[in-house]
């Protein structure tokens, strides 16, 4: 038992060696996001049927 508890000290350190190593560092250029955005409204328009048939008698008015 004695030979176990001491061998686990030399494995740990051993086992420390092979661990990956982490590294963060910034970008050289500063970050660029492009956003191509296309707005497009519509618009609808419902009359009522008086002011509809208003329109279509008068269409030379508008």
């Amino acid at each position: 038992m004695k030979r176990i508890i001491g061998r686990c000290p030399v494995v740990l350190i051993g086992m420390a060696g092979l661990c990956g190593c982490v590294q963060i560092a910034t970008p050289d250029k500063p970050i660029e996001i492009n956003l191509n955005i296309n707005i497009r409204q519509e618009i609808a328009v419902k009359l009522d049927g008086d002011a509809k048939k208003l329109i279509e008698q008068n269409s030379e008015i508008f």
